[in-house]
């Protein structure tokens, strides 16, 4: 019943965005992409955090209006900056923690925009324009992101040029914003008109086309080396968009899971990723 439910919200959905695009095609570019860019799940209430973040040294930066939530594990080493994916938080490095604070270095893990307790409406700029704030605040010298968080983590120093970051990590990550666009036009049945103005929305308000977020792009600027780990059976990004990656990123490599699926939580995954970061 749960999943019929959902199924008819979402076919209803496509079908009103579907009827504004005719009738009235600026309302429909706007509610296309608030639909696109609003995550179901993910937020957090100060009352009622877990009790990881909780341990944690917290501080609320400010950006353009927005409020960014960052959580710090202190250490006496070099620092990791920790950027997670969509429709969730801070919390998810619940596992990988043990593996860095072993190093002795200091974690600083931050929400994205609308998730967690962090403020102002997604996108994929605006998480690395959040990114880049982290790191001028604490100056990581490696950087990991999971899924859309390793997204904006490569968009970010696409933009950015980070000079102190050293390494990037990236965890189950797409390469390109059109299959996301594609699954999310399949999931709500949109037609060609929708998808056109989604796609509108980007330029009119990131300068950008989702055809021009490509590795092929982005690898020419990335002199830092980079780990990208991808599961075999991730259905939610295929294994295909790390190694687009890859192809164009000359000092990064992959490495490939079995079994672990989108969330990439393994001993196998965080060995590797420690292993990556702190043994020069």
């Amino acid at each position: 019943m749960r999943k019929l439910r959902y199924y008819l919200l979402t076919k209803s959905i496509g079908l009103y965005i579907n009827l504004l695009s005719f009738l009235h095609p600026k309302r429909a570019k706007a509610t296309v992409y608030y639909f696109f860019s609003k995550p179901r799940d993910g937020k957090l209430r100060h009352n009622a955090l877990p009790e990881l973040l909780q341990k944690t040294h917290r501080e609320t930066l400010s950006l353009n209006g927005d409020t960014i939530q960052t959580y710090t594990w202190k250490g006496n080493g070099a620092v990791v900056l920790l950027a997670h994916g969509w429709d969730s938080n801070s919390w998810r490095w619940e596992r990988l923690l043990p593996y860095l604070q072993a190093s002795g270095c200091t974690i600083v893990a931050l929400d994205a925009p609308d998730h967690g307790l962090s403020a102002g409406s997604f996108s994929l700029p605006k998480y690395a324009a959040f990114i880049n704030a982290a790191a001028e605040k604490f100056q990581p010298d490696y950087l990991i992101g999971h899924s859309l968080g390793g997204s904006a983590s490569l968009y970010f120093q696409h933009v950015y040029q980070n000079p102190k970051l050293r390494k990037l990590v990236l965890l189950g990550s797409p390469a390109e914003l059109n299959p996301i666009i594609d699954n999310y036009r399949k999931l709500l049945s949109l037609n060609a008109r929708s998808r056109n103005f989604l796609c509108d929305y980007f330029v009119d308000n990131f300068n950008f086309h989702p055809n021009d977020y490509n590795p092929r792009v982005f690898g020419k600027n990335l002199g830092l080396h980079g780990l990208i780990v991808h599961d075999t059976e991730d259905d939610v990004v295929l294994v295909a968009e790390s190694e687009k990656i890859v192809s164009s990123w000359p000092n990064a490599r992959l490495v490939t899971t079995s079994g672990l699926g989108h969330s990439m939580h393994g001993d196998v995954v965080y060995r590797e990723v420690a292993a990556f970061l702190f043994e020069d």
